[in-house]
């Protein structure tokens, strides 16, 4: 299930690992085999989500570091999360919260 906001809270499978080499990044998943390649600002966007699991804060944090539009930013972690978890590297809770 895609994250329909930002108050969804996301978790990385213990199945599935991370690699970073020069700003750049492949994640795993060991039991499928199904890898993704991501550049700077998708690998920053996963270090920060491994960090909180917190979609809004993923999206605070980046909006700290880069020089982009807010809703930009929004579209952009929220398609990203789309297309990792349609993946199976990671998994939204579905209990979303509101902080």
């Amino acid at each position: 299930m895609a994250p329909r906001s930002l108050d969804a809270i996301v978790t990385i499978p213990e199945d599935v690992i991370f690699r970073e080499l020069e700003g750049e990044a492949v994640i795993l998943n060991l039991t499928t085999g199904v890898y993704f390649g991501l550049n700077e600002v998708g690998t920053r966007a996963w270090m920060k989500l491994a960090e909180s699991r917190s979609v809004r804060m993923v999206v605070v944090a980046l909006a700290e570091e880069y020089d982009v539009d807010r809703a930009t930013l929004e579209q952009d972690v929220l398609g990203l999360l789309a297309d990792l978890i349609d993946k199976g590297l990671v998994i939204v809770d579905a209990r979303e919260t509101s902080s």
